[in-house]
Order: C-alpha cells, then structure tokens, then sequence
C-alpha cells in the first residue's frame, strides 16, 4: 500500500498541488472567521472564498489531472496577485506568498523520464549502403 501511494505521489506534482491547496483553504476561511476576530467585510468575503475555491480546484486538478499542471500553475499564480488586492491582502498576505510558490512549484514540475531500455535495439550498419 505504501509503494502504491509513493509511486502515486511521484507520478504528479503533489507537494505544489498541497501548497496551492492551503493557500486556497487560508484565503478562503479568513473571511469566514467571527466577526470578533476579523474586520466585517460585506461583499469582499464572497471575492475572497471564491478565490480560495478555485486555488483549492487547481491544486486538486494538479493532482488528478497533472497534463494541466501548466495552466493551473498560471492560473493559481494569477488569482493569488488577484488575492492580494481583493481578499484581506491575500490572507494577510501568507496565502498569496503560498499561492505564487505553489503555482510555481505546479508549473515547474516535469514527470520523470521512463528508464532507459535494458536491452540496447540495434542500429542498422552503414557498411550495407
């Protein structure tokens, strides 16, 4: 079971699908925090937790779908700056910082190369020209 989850993990960005989910989960709660704890916001908290969905989609789509890596790595990175200006700073600016790096861990990533045959094919002689 262990090898099984390891080779899953290795096959698609994991560690940028699960930065970019917490940063979409940290710019989505603030909003949602008591009114004690956070300033009252009006219609900006509704900019904010749909931002934080649609990181935590894109990191989640990183995951299932990894031939989209590139695009939800752009696209994460985009709604983090969006973040910045639309939600509290972007969570108090640790989900924008997180969002960026995981977006650019999404983007940057490259599966591994499939080894090498063990059996060399043979190529065809020049002498026979």
């Amino acid at each position: 079971m262990l090898l099984r989850w390891r080779r899953w993990r290795r096959s698609r960005p994991f560690w940028g699908g699960l930065v970019t989910v917490a940063a979409g989960v940290e710019i989505a709660v603030i909003p949602l925090a008591p009114l004690k704890v956070m300033l009252h916001q009006g219609v900006a908290g509704a900019a904010s937790v749909l931002l934080g969905a649609v990181m935590i989609v894109m990191g989640l789509s990183a995951w299932f779908a990894p031939q989209y890596r590139a695009l939800a790595g752009i696209l994460t990175a985009m709604v983090a700056a969006t973040a910045l200006v639309l939600s509290n700073l972007g969570g108090f600016l640790i989900g924008t910082v997180a969002g960026v790096i995981g977006g650019g861990m999404l983007f940057g990533w490259q599966p591994d190369a499939p080894p090498p045959s063990p059996h060399p094919t043979p190529q065809p002689s020049e002498e026979t020209a």
